[in-house]
């Protein structure tokens, strides 16, 4: 396998196409978070500012992705790699897209090149091509990836060390296909509020709706997106802690976001409105069969009605018809994901130090 350097925004685009065909191939690592126009979007803005440089002296991150091509130059594994002083102050290799608004990172690499990919990607950190590192600090790997006991042998064999430490728990729902049949499998007590609440909206004299942008309720011009997107985040603000998040350059981190899955087909950004007003939005991924719930508003003027729960419920059963395998909420412990039936799975931090401790 031969591996080569990208370190252009230019030089990585020009990988697009063979790398979300790559990662279509990948099934453990196949999220949204991998495709080449979010991982983009990520880096023209840093995530959202998370990796600017703080002052004078700070390390201003380098792009540093390592792609791997076959005998007939065909693209077979890549790490989505940038170089920056990490939250321990050293000079380290991270994933792109880490750590705060990529719920899902790993490496790019089908199962039957994973490990002759990871063996030339330590090779390649043990050369003078590599950066100066100190540590591959990768976060939010699935706990199920098995990119993990790869890289933990592939760092025993060069006597360095691994550590591996548990993060969030990601609850999820696996779909049965069927409304009722979902309903059916949570619990009792949640089911009838589920019921009673959708069941209010419905009979309520002011007119309540619900829509997906850009799907067949409503036609959505690409022009047409970012207002749909500033109500969104509108509606975000409205909590204190959310209105902190979203500085100026994450707002433009996640119309960014935004935008590039709505071009590539997989944005799913629902609304409730009560009497022509916003009431409720859900700012979902629609990838892959499965549902990625990346974030949500309220209006908590209007919450009488319980709309947040409302448009979940209208989410979930269209998401039930529509034959998605599995609604994921990713990270949060929120207790709403569990009366709603979520079951945790979880994702790690893994850290390579280039001497054992």
């Amino acid at each position: 396998m031969q591996l080569r350097t990208i370190t252009t925004l230019p030089a990585f685009d020009e990988l697009a196409s063979d790398w979300n065909d790559l990662l279509a191939c990948c099934s453990a690592s196949h999220v949204p978070f991998l495709r080449h126009e979010y991982l983009r979007a990520w880096w023209q803005t840093l995530g959202g500012g998370e990796w600017s440089p703080a002052g004078a002296g700070s390390m201003q991150p380098q792009l540093c992705v390592v792609a791997g091509f076959d005998q007939d130059n065909r693209l077979t594994g890549a790490a989505p790699l940038f170089f920056a002083q990490n939250h321990q102050g050293e000079p380290a290799l991270l994933l792109l897209g880490s750590i705060e608004i990529s719920d899902y990172l790993d490496l790019v690499v089908g199962p039957a090149d994973l490990t002759i990919f990871v063996a030339a990607l330590f090779a390649w950190l043990d050369s003078d091509q590599a950066p100066a590192w100190q540590a591959l600090d990768w976060y939010n790997i699935p706990e199920t990836s098995p990119t993990l006991p790869a890289l933990k042998e592939a760092a025993e064999r060069s006597g360095w060390s691994y550590a591996q430490e548990r993060l969030q728990p990601c609850p999820h729902i696996a779909l049965p296909g069927d409304w009722e049949i979902y309903l059916a499998g949570i619990d009792k007590k949640q089911r009838h509020e589920i019921r009673r609440k959708m069941r209010r909206a419905e009979e309520n004299p002011v007119p309540v709706r619900w829509y997906i942008t850009g799907g067949e309720e409503r036609h959505l011009e690409a022009n047409s997106l970012e207002a749909e997107v500033e109500d969104f985040l509108s509606l975000m603000a409205r909590d204190a802690e959310k209105e902190r998040f979203l500085t100026p350059l994450m707002r433009a981190q996640m119309h960014a976001a935004a935008q590039a899955a709505f071009q590539a087909g997989w944005l799913q950004l629902a609304f409730l409105e009560i009497g022509g007003v916003k009431a409720a939005s859900y700012l979902n991924f629609d990838y892959a069969g499965h549902i990625w719930v990346y974030n949500s508003g309220l209006n908590f003027e209007l919450r009488e009605l319980s709309p947040g729960w409302v448009l979940l419920g209208h989410l979930l059963k269209w998401a039930n018809e529509n034959q998605r395998l599995t609604f994921d909420f990713m990270r949060g412990d929120e207790d709403y994901k569990y009366r709603f039936g979520g079951i945790n799975r979880y994702i790690v931090r893994a850290v390579v130090r280039r001497s054992a401790t």
